[in-house]
Protein backbone atom coordinates (compact mmCIF):
# COMPACT_ATOMS: atom_id res chain seq x y z
CA UNK A 1 0.00 0.00 0.00
CA UNK A 2 0.74 3.93 -0.71
CA UNK A 3 1.52 5.82 1.99
CA UNK A 4 -1.43 8.30 2.60
CA UNK A 5 -1.77 11.95 0.38
CA UNK A 6 -0.94 14.99 1.68
CA UNK A 7 -3.80 16.18 4.74
CA UNK A 8 -5.00 19.57 2.04
CA UNK A 9 -5.37 17.54 -0.61
CA UNK A 10 -7.13 14.15 0.64
CA UNK A 11 -9.60 17.94 2.43
CA UNK A 12 -9.86 18.87 -0.86
CA UNK A 13 -11.04 15.59 -2.38
CA UNK A 14 -13.74 15.48 0.42
CA UNK A 15 -14.79 18.70 0.01
CA UNK A 16 -15.25 17.97 -3.87
CA UNK A 17 -17.27 14.81 -3.20
CA UNK A 18 -19.56 16.88 -0.28
CA UNK A 19 -19.76 19.35 -3.15
CA UNK A 20 -21.34 16.86 -5.48
CA UNK A 21 -18.27 16.74 -7.96
CA UNK A 22 -16.76 13.44 -8.88
CA UNK A 23 -13.56 11.86 -7.47
CA UNK A 24 -11.32 8.74 -8.42
CA UNK A 25 -9.70 7.15 -5.84
CA UNK A 26 -7.72 3.83 -5.35
CA UNK A 27 -9.18 0.65 -3.74
CA UNK A 28 -7.33 -2.59 -3.07
CA UNK A 29 -9.34 -4.05 -6.17
CA UNK A 30 -9.27 -1.69 -8.70
CA UNK A 31 -9.88 2.50 -9.07
CA UNK A 32 -13.75 3.34 -7.98
CA UNK A 33 -15.30 6.58 -9.90
CA UNK A 34 -16.91 8.22 -6.49
CA UNK A 35 -19.46 10.48 -6.24
CA UNK A 36 -22.30 11.37 -2.99
CA UNK A 37 -24.23 8.34 -3.60
CA UNK A 38 -27.17 10.46 -1.69
CA UNK A 39 -26.84 13.39 -3.91
CA UNK A 40 -29.03 12.29 -6.97
CA UNK A 41 -27.10 14.74 -9.62
CA UNK A 42 -23.78 13.35 -8.41
CA UNK A 43 -24.97 10.00 -8.73
CA UNK A 44 -26.61 10.75 -12.84
CA UNK A 45 -23.00 12.54 -13.19
CA UNK A 46 -21.37 9.15 -11.89
CA UNK A 47 -23.50 7.13 -14.99
CA UNK A 48 -22.36 10.02 -17.81
CA UNK A 49 -19.14 10.24 -16.91
CA UNK A 50 -18.64 6.63 -17.70
CA UNK A 51 -21.83 6.08 -20.13
CA UNK A 52 -22.86 3.67 -18.08
CA UNK A 53 -26.41 2.54 -18.42
CA UNK A 54 -28.82 3.66 -15.62
CA UNK A 55 -30.40 0.31 -14.99
CA UNK A 56 -27.13 -1.04 -13.90
CA UNK A 57 -27.05 -0.42 -10.13
CA UNK A 58 -23.86 1.43 -8.44
CA UNK A 59 -21.86 0.22 -5.12
CA UNK A 60 -21.89 2.41 -2.03
CA UNK A 61 -18.60 2.51 -0.34
CA UNK A 62 -18.24 3.46 3.55
CA UNK A 63 -15.36 3.67 6.21
CA UNK A 64 -17.10 1.20 8.36
CA UNK A 65 -19.85 -1.84 8.85
CA UNK A 66 -21.86 0.45 11.11
CA UNK A 67 -21.73 3.68 8.46
CA UNK A 68 -22.98 0.93 5.85
CA UNK A 69 -25.74 -1.01 8.18
CA UNK A 70 -27.32 2.51 8.67
CA UNK A 71 -28.44 2.47 5.15
CA UNK A 72 -29.07 -1.27 4.95
CA UNK A 73 -31.18 -4.10 6.96
CA UNK A 74 -28.13 -6.42 8.13
CA UNK A 75 -28.77 -9.57 9.05
CA UNK A 76 -26.79 -11.98 10.97
CA UNK A 77 -25.40 -13.51 8.11
CA UNK A 78 -24.38 -9.95 7.21
CA UNK A 79 -22.65 -9.09 10.54
CA UNK A 80 -20.95 -12.56 9.87
CA UNK A 81 -19.16 -11.81 6.69
CA UNK A 82 -18.50 -8.27 7.42
CA UNK A 83 -16.86 -9.21 10.36
CA UNK A 84 -14.73 -12.29 9.03
CA UNK A 85 -14.11 -9.40 5.26
CA UNK A 86 -14.52 -5.77 5.56
CA UNK A 87 -12.55 -4.00 5.01
CA UNK A 88 -11.94 -5.77 2.23
CA UNK A 89 -12.98 -7.22 -1.17
CA UNK A 90 -16.87 -8.25 -0.94
CA UNK A 91 -19.63 -6.40 -1.60
CA UNK A 92 -23.40 -7.21 0.10
CA UNK A 93 -26.62 -6.75 -1.54
CA UNK A 94 -29.07 -5.93 1.70
CA UNK A 95 -32.57 -4.41 1.62
CA UNK A 96 -32.68 -0.48 1.88
CA UNK A 97 -33.16 0.62 5.13
CA UNK A 98 -36.73 3.18 5.06
CA UNK A 99 -34.58 6.15 6.06
CA UNK A 100 -31.96 4.87 3.50
CA UNK A 101 -29.76 8.40 3.08
CA UNK A 102 -28.74 6.87 -0.85
CA UNK A 103 -30.17 8.04 -3.40
CA UNK A 104 -32.94 5.57 -5.21
CA UNK A 105 -30.89 6.42 -8.48
CA UNK A 106 -28.11 4.92 -7.14
CA UNK A 107 -29.63 1.28 -7.16
CA UNK A 108 -30.67 1.42 -9.98
CA UNK A 109 -34.49 1.99 -7.95
CA UNK A 110 -34.35 -1.28 -6.60
CA UNK A 111 -35.48 -2.22 -2.99
CA UNK A 112 -31.72 -3.28 -2.19
CA UNK A 113 -28.20 -1.75 -2.34
CA UNK A 114 -24.56 -3.36 -2.80
CA UNK A 115 -22.51 -1.92 0.05
CA UNK A 116 -18.78 -2.63 1.10
CA UNK A 117 -15.83 -1.47 3.38
CA UNK A 118 -12.76 -1.11 0.93
CA UNK A 119 -9.48 -2.37 2.00
CA UNK A 120 -7.09 0.83 1.06
CA UNK A 121 -5.75 3.25 3.71
CA UNK A 122 -6.63 6.22 0.89
CA UNK A 123 -10.57 5.21 -0.01
CA UNK A 124 -10.76 4.74 4.10
CA UNK A 125 -9.60 8.08 4.78
CA UNK A 126 -11.32 9.41 1.90
CA UNK A 127 -14.40 8.42 3.13
CA UNK A 128 -14.28 9.63 6.77
CA UNK A 129 -13.21 12.64 5.72
CA UNK A 130 -16.27 13.10 3.24
CA UNK A 131 -19.07 12.09 5.73
CA UNK A 132 -21.07 10.72 3.11
CA UNK A 133 -22.07 7.47 1.46
CA UNK A 134 -19.62 7.16 -1.58
CA UNK A 135 -21.05 5.61 -5.22
CA UNK A 136 -17.80 4.34 -6.93
CA UNK A 137 -18.21 1.57 -9.71
CA UNK A 138 -15.04 1.02 -11.53
CA UNK A 139 -13.09 4.76 -12.91
CA UNK A 140 -13.45 4.04 -16.29
CA UNK A 141 -15.79 4.50 -19.62
CA UNK A 142 -18.84 1.21 -19.11
CA UNK A 143 -17.86 -2.21 -20.59
CA UNK A 144 -13.90 -1.40 -20.94
CA UNK A 145 -11.57 -2.72 -18.96
CA UNK A 146 -11.35 -1.60 -15.36
CA UNK A 147 -8.28 0.42 -14.20
CA UNK A 148 -5.76 -0.79 -11.47
CA UNK A 149 -3.61 2.96 -11.71
CA UNK A 150 -4.06 6.72 -11.75
CA UNK A 151 -2.92 6.48 -15.68
CA UNK A 152 -5.08 4.04 -16.31
CA UNK A 153 -8.00 6.03 -14.90
CA UNK A 154 -6.88 9.33 -16.84
CA UNK A 155 -6.96 7.48 -19.89
CA UNK A 156 -10.67 6.80 -20.41
CA UNK A 157 -12.11 9.91 -17.98
CA UNK A 158 -9.99 12.93 -18.24
CA UNK A 159 -11.71 16.03 -18.22
CA UNK A 160 -14.61 14.48 -17.42
CA UNK A 161 -14.00 14.26 -13.68
CA UNK A 162 -12.69 16.42 -10.86
CA UNK A 163 -9.84 14.84 -9.54
CA UNK A 164 -7.79 11.57 -8.94
CA UNK A 165 -6.44 10.26 -5.84
CA UNK A 166 -3.16 8.22 -6.86
CA UNK A 167 -3.04 5.61 -4.78
CA UNK A 168 -0.42 3.59 -6.80
CA UNK A 169 -1.39 0.16 -8.59
CA UNK A 170 -4.45 -1.62 -6.76
CA UNK A 171 -3.68 -5.04 -4.74
CA UNK A 172 -6.07 -7.15 -5.90
CA UNK A 173 -6.57 -6.14 -9.26
CA UNK A 174 -10.18 -7.62 -9.38
CA UNK A 175 -13.05 -6.33 -8.60
CA UNK A 176 -14.85 -7.00 -4.82
CA UNK A 177 -17.11 -10.40 -4.99
CA UNK A 178 -21.09 -9.63 -4.85
CA UNK A 179 -22.72 -11.45 -2.65
CA UNK A 180 -27.01 -10.78 -2.41
CA UNK A 181 -28.26 -11.97 1.16
CA UNK A 182 -31.61 -10.38 -0.01
CA UNK A 183 -33.73 -13.65 0.07
CA UNK A 184 -33.58 -16.42 2.39
CA UNK A 185 -30.69 -17.73 0.55
CA UNK A 186 -27.47 -16.69 -0.44
CA UNK A 187 -26.47 -15.93 -3.93
CA UNK A 188 -23.03 -15.42 -5.61
CA UNK A 189 -23.98 -12.55 -8.43
CA UNK A 190 -20.14 -11.35 -9.26
CA UNK A 191 -16.80 -13.65 -7.95
CA UNK A 192 -14.25 -11.51 -6.94
CA UNK A 193 -11.53 -10.71 -4.48
CA UNK A 194 -12.90 -12.90 -1.90
CA UNK A 195 -12.98 -16.64 -3.03
CA UNK A 196 -16.63 -18.43 -2.78
CA UNK A 197 -14.26 -21.20 -1.04
CA UNK A 198 -14.22 -18.66 1.79
CA UNK A 199 -17.70 -17.59 1.86
CA UNK A 200 -18.62 -21.01 1.93
CA UNK A 201 -16.88 -21.72 4.90
CA UNK A 202 -18.75 -18.64 6.59
CA UNK A 203 -22.21 -19.61 5.72
CA UNK A 204 -22.23 -22.73 3.81
CA UNK A 205 -23.08 -23.54 0.31
CA UNK A 206 -23.56 -20.10 -1.64
CA UNK A 207 -25.48 -20.88 -5.09
CA UNK A 208 -23.83 -18.85 -8.10
CA UNK A 209 -25.77 -16.35 -10.50
CA UNK A 210 -24.69 -16.66 -14.21
CA UNK A 211 -25.24 -13.19 -16.26
CA UNK A 212 -27.11 -13.66 -18.79
CA UNK A 213 -28.43 -11.80 -22.35
CA UNK A 214 -31.27 -9.20 -21.94
CA UNK A 215 -31.67 -9.62 -17.67
CA UNK A 216 -32.25 -6.75 -16.02
CA UNK A 217 -28.80 -6.22 -13.28
CA UNK A 218 -29.99 -7.10 -9.61
CA UNK A 219 -26.50 -5.83 -8.60
CA UNK A 220 -23.37 -4.32 -10.11
CA UNK A 221 -20.85 -6.26 -12.05
CA UNK A 222 -23.73 -8.38 -13.52
CA UNK A 223 -23.57 -7.32 -17.53
CA UNK A 224 -22.43 -10.23 -19.73
CA UNK A 225 -20.68 -7.85 -21.93
CA UNK A 226 -17.78 -6.08 -19.97
CA UNK A 227 -14.50 -5.47 -18.84
CA UNK A 228 -13.82 -5.49 -22.55
CA UNK A 229 -10.60 -4.59 -24.59
CA UNK A 230 -10.91 -3.20 -27.77
CA UNK A 231 -9.63 -6.38 -29.47
CA UNK A 232 -11.60 -9.42 -29.80
CA UNK A 233 -10.32 -12.00 -26.54
CA UNK A 234 -10.53 -15.77 -27.35
CA UNK A 235 -10.34 -17.76 -24.20
CA UNK A 236 -8.77 -21.31 -23.19
CA UNK A 237 -6.20 -21.06 -25.78
CA UNK A 238 -4.03 -23.72 -26.54
CA UNK A 239 -2.51 -22.82 -29.96
CA UNK A 240 -1.85 -19.45 -31.01
CA UNK A 241 -1.74 -18.13 -34.60
CA UNK A 242 1.10 -15.41 -35.52
CA UNK A 243 -1.22 -12.56 -35.15
CA UNK A 244 -2.65 -12.62 -32.41
CA UNK A 245 -1.45 -11.12 -28.66
CA UNK A 246 -0.81 -14.37 -26.06
CA UNK A 247 -2.47 -13.74 -22.24
CA UNK A 248 -0.63 -16.16 -20.72
CA UNK A 249 -0.66 -18.22 -17.52
CA UNK A 250 2.49 -20.38 -16.49
CA UNK A 251 4.62 -21.00 -19.21
CA UNK A 252 3.53 -19.44 -22.16
CA UNK A 253 2.21 -21.06 -25.46
CA UNK A 254 4.62 -20.60 -28.38
CA UNK A 255 3.77 -18.28 -32.12
CA UNK A 256 2.84 -15.32 -30.63
CA UNK A 257 2.98 -11.74 -32.05
CA UNK A 258 3.22 -10.35 -28.13
CA UNK A 259 3.03 -11.94 -24.46
CA UNK A 260 1.61 -10.53 -21.14
CA UNK A 261 2.15 -13.28 -18.89
CA UNK A 262 -0.19 -13.52 -15.83
CA UNK A 263 2.20 -15.58 -13.41
CA UNK A 264 4.67 -17.40 -14.99
CA UNK A 265 4.50 -20.11 -11.54
CA UNK A 266 0.65 -20.18 -12.16
CA UNK A 267 0.22 -18.07 -8.75
CA UNK A 268 -3.86 -16.70 -9.11
CA UNK A 269 -3.12 -14.00 -6.35
CA UNK A 270 -0.75 -12.27 -8.40
CA UNK A 271 -2.54 -13.08 -11.69
CA UNK A 272 -5.68 -11.30 -10.39
CA UNK A 273 -3.33 -8.60 -9.91
CA UNK A 274 -2.30 -8.23 -13.41
CA UNK A 275 -5.09 -9.10 -15.25
CA UNK A 276 -6.69 -5.80 -16.31
CA UNK A 277 -2.81 -4.00 -17.19
CA UNK A 278 -2.45 -7.26 -19.11
CA UNK A 279 -5.41 -6.79 -20.85
CA UNK A 280 -5.00 -2.92 -21.50
CA UNK A 281 -1.47 -3.30 -22.78
CA UNK A 282 -1.98 -6.32 -24.77
CA UNK A 283 -4.74 -4.12 -26.23
CA UNK A 284 -2.62 -1.20 -27.03
CA UNK A 285 0.08 -2.81 -28.54
CA UNK A 286 -1.16 -5.22 -30.48
CA UNK A 287 -3.39 -2.74 -32.47
CA UNK A 288 -0.23 -1.41 -32.70
CA UNK A 289 1.20 -4.25 -34.57
CA UNK A 290 -2.02 -5.00 -35.78
CA UNK A 291 -2.93 -8.16 -33.70
CA UNK A 292 -6.30 -9.35 -34.78
CA UNK A 293 -7.04 -10.76 -31.14
CA UNK A 294 -5.69 -11.83 -27.69
CA UNK A 295 -6.10 -15.29 -27.02
CA UNK A 296 -6.00 -16.30 -23.29
CA UNK A 297 -4.41 -19.38 -22.13
CA UNK A 298 -6.75 -21.12 -19.59
CA UNK A 299 -7.23 -20.54 -15.79
CA UNK A 300 -7.99 -22.73 -12.97
CA UNK A 301 -11.89 -22.42 -12.16
CA UNK A 302 -10.68 -22.54 -8.11
CA UNK A 303 -9.79 -19.49 -5.93
CA UNK A 304 -9.49 -16.10 -7.10
CA UNK A 305 -9.39 -17.98 -10.41
CA UNK A 306 -13.20 -17.99 -10.34
CA UNK A 307 -13.11 -14.21 -10.38
CA UNK A 308 -10.47 -14.08 -13.26
CA UNK A 309 -12.07 -16.38 -15.66
CA UNK A 310 -15.70 -14.28 -14.91
CA UNK A 311 -13.80 -11.30 -16.51
CA UNK A 312 -12.45 -12.90 -19.24
CA UNK A 313 -15.52 -14.67 -20.40
CA UNK A 314 -17.36 -11.10 -19.91
CA UNK A 315 -14.37 -9.78 -21.97
CA UNK A 316 -15.25 -12.06 -24.48
CA UNK A 317 -18.92 -12.13 -25.10
CA UNK A 318 -20.53 -10.84 -27.83
CA UNK A 319 -20.36 -6.72 -27.67
CA UNK A 320 -23.23 -4.62 -27.18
Amino acid sequence: MTALLPPAELARAAALLRAGELVAFPTETVYGLGGDAGNGRAVAGIFAAKGRPHFNPLICHYPDATAAFADVVADARARALAARFWPGPLTLVLPRRPDCRVDLLTGAGLETLAVRVPDHPLALALLRQAGVPVAAPSANRSGGVSPTTAAHVLEGLSGRIAAVLDGGPCGVGVESTVLDLSGAAPLLLRPGGVTLEAIEAVLGPVARVLPTAGATPRSPGQLLSHYAPALPVRRHATAMAADEALLAFGPPLPGAAITWNLSETGDLAEAAARLFAGLRWLDAEGARRGCRGIAAMPVPETGLGLAINDRLARAAAPRR
